[in-house]
């Protein structure tokens, strides 16, 4: 599956927890860097990353990624 078919609310979850991007990289034990990346839908977390993401923000993982089908061709399911 592209990364481009993976939406979040990373971004938009971790600012209203008032977190930097520092703080939740800390948190789950990955760079500042992977966060942007995660953020930005250049980067797919694993499943293991984004429990973590998860639980670090306290908000249902199926609330923070999500699949967009509209993006999604038959071939990449």
């Amino acid at each position: 599956m592209p990364n481009d078919a993976l939406i979040n609310t990373v971004r938009e979850t971790r600012r209203a927890r008032r977190m930097t991007q520092a703080d939740l990289a800390g948190a789950v034990g990955v760079s500042r860097q992977t966060i942007v990346s995660i953020e930005g839908g250049d980067y797919a977390p694993s499943v293991l990353l984004a429990l973590r993401i998860a639980h670090v923000l306290e908000h249902p993982i199926d609330q923070l990624f999500a699949i967009d089908h509209s993006r999604l061709e038959a071939t990449d399911v």
